[in-house]
């Protein structure tokens, strides 16, 4: 590894043509995209490709990106064929690295400093990390002491890396969302189908926060999740998440990437209890089902009245990605006592219904109407599963706002009978 005095030095490594990777959430190497940006007039041909990152995104503006999730900063600067999205279920981007379909000639990260062994670690984010740099050609690494010695997959000998430069200040930090009275009210129509000895799945937001803040009499609760937060770290210090009842890793916490305050970053450094693992193992399907009562959590943009559900875009403005809701909807499914559970408001902060009798035109369809189990709004619990469109959409039009109710029954009835 050869410690380079300024970021300009480290970023020439990367060369004009090149497909660059950028780690993500609280491992964006900001000072390494700084740099990046500031030598665009010689990169200008390069792609970036990565998962949400964190920061102010100014190096969208100089170069193309191809994103596999679309984070709030880069939501006013999405344009197809400039700064496009890549549609895949969040557990196969590992393989569209690792097969050469989606090579990767530089991987930027982010990494805790070296052990007596000379191995660093990718720290909160292994994710598509992890395969990033196992296919890169040259690796860069911003190293930084305050990033967390994560246990897991993430381990990086500095042999591996071929520049790196050194950097000492705080990982962003993301702070709790103020939970509102209907999301409480979803919480606890949610923690009522949560049995003791569940497998949890959540992201991160004031419904999950809702939800684990609602599970605190509940009793050995396990973590297998894409990504966890302080909702989920008050459980595990209150001894209701103990991971005792998990088949995959169990008495320890799992995921791919960690996002919250300083105070999960230090709960996390050097903790064996806590790993970090490759996003092909986490989200496979196949490995979610194995453990037992799995409940998945996630929202949606909109449903419609027979359950197709939209998470990544409103129309065709994507805003977010695919993520990991159908490997988790499709592994709970699958799960002994499993639960998919897409958790909703019934209508937007402007007061638009989240329950449509049709998605509306360029909606990407996340999870399909077949995936579909429980939808929980404020106003119950719909449970599709087994359930035929009639069926589906009397269901759905009895947990949405009662002002929208009348007008989703008379659409619906319109809709079928042409």
């Amino acid at each position: 590894m050869k410690v380079h005095a300024s970021v300009r030095d480290a970023i020439q490594a990367v060369s004009p043509g090149d497909r660059v990777f950028v780690h993500g959430a609280a491992a964006t190497p900001s000072h390494l995209l700084a740099g990046l940006t500031e030598d665009s007039e010689r990169l200008s041909d390069i792609e970036l490709v990565h998962l949400h990152t964190v920061g102010d995104a100014k190096y969208a503006d100089r170069f193309k990106v191809a994103a596999l999730f679309i984070g709030a900063n880069l939501r006013s600067r999405f344009a197809p064929g400039q700064v496009d999205y890549l549609p895949c279920f969040l557990s196969e981007i590992p393989q569209l690295f690792r097969s050469g379909r989606l090579p990767v000639d530089v991987a930027l990260i982010h990494v805790s400093p070296p052990d007596a062994h000379g191995y660093c670690t990718l720290g909160t984010s292994v994710d598509v990390a992890r395969a990033a740099v196992d296919v890169a050609k040259i690796i860069i690494a911003q190293v930084n002491p305050r990033m967390p010695r994560v246990h897991g997959d993430g381990l990086v000998h500095v042999s591996k890396i071929h520049h790196a430069i050194e950097i000492n200040e705080p990982l962003p930090e993301e702070r709790p969302s103020r939970t509102s009275a209907d999301e409480l009210k979803i919480a606890a129509f949610t923690a009522s189908l949560i049995e003791d000895g569940s497998t949890l799945q959540m992201g991160i937001g004031s419904i999950p926060d809702a939800v684990l803040s609602a599970l605190v009499h509940h009793r050995h609760l396990g973590i297998h999740t894409e990504m966890w937060s302080d909702g989920a770290l008050e459980l595990i210090r209150s001894g209701v998440v103990d991971n005792s009842m998990k088949k995959i890793q169990p008495g320890r916490t799992v995921s791919g990437f960690v996002m919250g305050s300083q105070a999960l970053y230090d709960f996390i450094h050097d903790n064996p209890s806590v790993v970090g693992l490759d996003i092909g193992y986490v989200n496979n399907p196949v490995t979610i089902a194995r453990n037992p009562k799995v409940v998945a959590i996630n929202s949606a943009v909109e449903i419609d009245l027979s359950g197709q559900v939209c998470a990544d875009s409103i129309g065709s403005r994507v805003i977010s990605g695919a993520g990991g809701q159908m490997d988790f909807i499709r592994g709970a499914s699958l799960s002994p006592g499993g639960k998919p559970i897409i958790a909703m408001t019934s209508r937007t902060q402007k007061g638009i219904s989240r329950i449509v009798p049709m998605l509306k035109p360029g909606a990407g369809v996340v999870t399909t109407r077949a995936h579909v189990h429980y939808v929980i709004t404020e106003y119950g619990i719909a449970d599709l599963y087994g359930k035929t469109l009639a069926q589906r959409a009397k269901a759905l039009i009895a947990i949405a706002h009662p002002g929208d109710r009348e007008n989703l029954e008379v659409n619906w009835k319109k809709i079928y009978a042409t």
